[in-house]
């Protein structure tokens, strides 16, 4: 069974940063892209960041490019953004998931994990 785990979301001010990490279990990791989405208030959920298997390659969407970091750790399962530079409309609840192709944001798992609130606000 397929478990995603996100932590690490809060309330910061603008220019500040966050950390937000994704424990995994039910599938190889290692074996799979994955990526960051996020789902603001009244609209869709969108890839933001996403990494190759082996973390060989990142790409970041032009909303966070610059201010946010993908990164990946296979040895315990575990996915990270770095977050930077905060802005209002960076205000979501972020996900993870695998990839089901890397150069599309279709995710490879039906199911989602609960999110992890980020919440930008002076």
């Amino acid at each position: 069974q397929v478990q995603l785990v996100e932590s690490g979301g809060g309330l910061v001010q603008p220019g500040g940063s966050l950390r937000l990490s994704c424990a995994v279990s039910g599938f190889t990791f290692k074996n799979y892209a994955m990526g960051w989405y996020r789902q603001a208030p009244g609209k869709e959920r969108e890839l933001v960041a996403r990494i190759t298997y082996d973390g060989g390659d990142t790409v970041h969407e032009d909303s966070v490019k610059g201010r946010f970091t993908i990164s990946r750790d296979n040895a315990k399962n575990t996915l990270h953004l770095q977050m930077n530079s905060l802005k209002f409309e960076d205000t979501a609840v972020y996900y993870c998931n695998a990839l089901l192709y890397y150069y599309e944001s279709v995710p490879r798992f039906p199911a989602w994990g609960q999110g992890t609130q980020v919440t930008v606000s002076s």
